[in-house]
């Protein structure tokens, strides 16, 4: 992956990011520090990991060459977070910084060694493929949480749903006949 690739990637990443901000406005705010699936993490938990961990960190790592998170302190700021409306900034926020981290990356820190906090080093590209799918496998995992509460998550792909931020940035025009 280069930094054009990384461009595309990231363009396409942002729409679902949007996608993933409408699941989280769906979950019922009551909810959100339940555990509608015992032994996994709460909503509010599962928010700050994908939010914070798979996606700024690992963005903001990439950049700057060592991928460094606190797992361990998710449920803990999850809770100092402590409400739907607080979550949603936060994950807001966590996108802008790692937006903002993107812009800095270039073709050298795609193709850097990042070490983690996971036992291995990784290719800065490798990175942003493993974000992507940690980001969809816990998206998922909040898609459920919302049908176990009783309600419809948003379409996957209803990018044009999004806040404008978050929507596609061309639209191709039909081909004529």
């Amino acid at each position: 992956m280069n930094k054009q690739a990384l461009d595309q990637m990231w363009d396409q990443f942002r729409q679902k990011y949007g996608v993933y901000l409408r699941v989280l406005e769906t979950i019922p705010s009551d909810r959100y520090s339940t555990h509608p699936v015992p032994g996994m993490r709460t909503p509010a938990e599962l928010a700050v990991h994908i939010s914070s961990t798979c996606v700024r960190d690992i963005a903001e790592g990439v950049a700057k060459g060592r991928i460094t998170v606190d797992e361990a302190g998710e449920g803990k700021s999850a809770a100092e977070l402590g409400n739907k409306q607080a979550l949603i900034v936060f994950a807001r926020e966590c996108f802008d910084r790692a937006n903002a981290a993107v812009a800095r990356i270039g073709d050298a820190e795609l193709a850097a060694m990042v070490p983690t906090p996971w036992g291995s080093s990784w290719p800065g590209a490798v990175a942003f493929h493993i974000m992507n799918d940690e980001f969809v496998h816990h998206r998922g995992q909040l898609t459920a949480f919302i049908r176990l509460c009783g309600g419809e998550p948003p379409f996957m792909w209803g990018y044009a749903e999004n806040a404008a931020e978050y929507k596609p940035l061309a639209v191709a025009e039909p081909a004529k006949a």
